[in-house]
This record gives structure tokens, sequence and C-alpha cells, in this order.
């Protein structure tokens, strides 16, 4: 190396340090002792430093979709994963409503435009009709349902003393039975509208497109060998034995 390279080389290290030092010092004047250890930090040469990317915690990826945006208290919440349980349980095929994500996709469909009823039509009159798939009520879906688990908690609470998902299975089957029978009396609905809800709103989370928040990893698809969505079937329409496909989400067409 000549004596002018070297030279150089001298200056950009000094230079270099000069730099590292007045960054610390900044930060020991802006921040106190705190601020100068955190700046100091980052300003470390990288090609020196005994720290290495694969030596850090690398924290496990959260699920967001599992985030409660309707159900503010949590004790409603839990009665819901109660209901949906019991309506579609876990059995040898595979997972239960809870495993399938189901209360987490009735929990986003309810904070939408669908539990708010917005598309609706919510005004009067209201008429007394049998038809199970009739909503004849001045409520949106959301207040149907908050009247609903707190009404099924009220009455476990009142005839069971305990909290309706800490009974048995068979005392919840009780309740419900007495729910969907109309029963139990609800303020501004009946009892027999919430549990036709709950019950469609069970099955639309197992079997719906797992971007909705339930069928989680396709497994009600899967128990059901459906393909889930296809975009066609040209290349098998010929074949003449039964075609197990695998599973594809609409997310599968997103590039």
């Amino acid at each position: 190396m000549s004596a002018e390279k070297e030279n150089k080389y001298e200056i950009n290290q000094s230079n270099q340090k000069s730099r590292r030092d007045f960054l610390k010092n900044s930060g020991l004047v802006v921040g106190g002792i705190v601020g100068g250890s955190i700046l100091g930090s980052f300003i470390n040469n990288p090609l020196t430093s005994d720290e290495t990317a694969s030596n850090q915690e690398v924290n496990p990826a959260k699920d967001f979709t599992e985030t409660r945006m309707f159900f503010t208290r949590t004790e409603d919440f839990l009665v819901l994963e109660a209901t949906v349980e019991r309506i579609y349980p876990e059995d040898d095929n595979g997972p239960g409503a809870i495993g399938l994500g189901v209360p987490y996709f009735i929990d986003k469909q309810l904070a939408g435009p669908y539990g708010s009823n917005k598309f609706d039509y919510m005004k009067g009159p209201v008429q007394e009709v049998n038809v199970a798939s009739s909503y004849q009520t001045l409520m949106s879906r959301g207040e149907v349902f908050i009247e609903g688990v707190r009404k099924l908690n009220a009455e476990s609470l009142n005839k069971l003393d305990a909290k309706f998902y800490d009974v048995e299975g068979e005392q919840q089957d009780e309740l419900l039975t007495a729910m969907e029978a109309g029963e139990i009396e609800l303020r501004g609905v009946k009892g027999s509208t919430f549990f036709n809800l709950l019950r469609q709103m069970t099955i639309e989370g197992a079997y719906a497109d797992p971007l909705y928040g339930g069928n989680k990893n396709m497994m009600g698809w899967k128990m059901k060998e459906h393909p889930g969505i296809r975009a066609g079937y040209s290349d098998l329409i010929e074949e003449e034995e039964f075609q197990i496909l695998e599973q594809m989400s609409l997310i599968d067409y997103q590039g």
C-alpha cells in the first residue's frame, strides 16, 4: 500500500471514530444515558459486532384473524364459544366449531354491515310468523346475539348456579333446546330467532372460505372432501372415477 493510500485509510478510520463518538455523546446529551446506549447500539460496526441475526430471538407470528372485533366482553365470547361447539362439536372426523375458528367468524360478521343489518329494511311493522328463516325484529343481528348469549348465561346462573360455559354439555343442550323452542324469553326478539341465527352462522363459519375467518386450515372442506373454490373442472370432466381434489381457497388465486 502506498503512503498516500495508507494516509487516506488512517484519515477515514479517524473520521468514522469521530462520527461515532459525536453521535454517542449527542445521545447522552439529548436522551441521557439510556439514549446514548441505545444510539450506540445502532452505530456499531456490523462487521465487528458479536451479535448476529441468527442469534436473535424470533417471536412466533401472531394469528391476527383470532382477534375479537365485536364482542367486547370476554364472558359473552366464552358463552358464544360454548354454544357453537354444542351445535358443531369436535369428533373423530375432525375439529369442532372452536377448532374451525367459527366464533371469530361470527364475531367478524357481526362487526360488519351484516351485523348491523346495514342493507336490510329495518322499519316496522313486524309480523308474527313461524317461518324459521324469517327475520322479524327491529333489532340488528349484533343486538340479537348480545341479548341471546347474555340471556343464556343468565338462565344458566339462575337454574344451575353456574355460568353457561362452565356447566356440562348435556345441561348446555337443555338450555339451547329451550331457546330453540322459544321457551326462554328475550327482550325484543324471540328465542327461536336467536337460535336459528346462531345455528345458521355456525354452519356458515364451518364451511365458508377461510378468508372470512372460519373454516380454519380449510378443515371444514377437508372433512367433507370438498374441493373448495375451483375456477373450473375442464381437465377432469371426462374422468370416469371419482376424483379427490386438494382444497383451494380464494387466496390461492391471488398472485
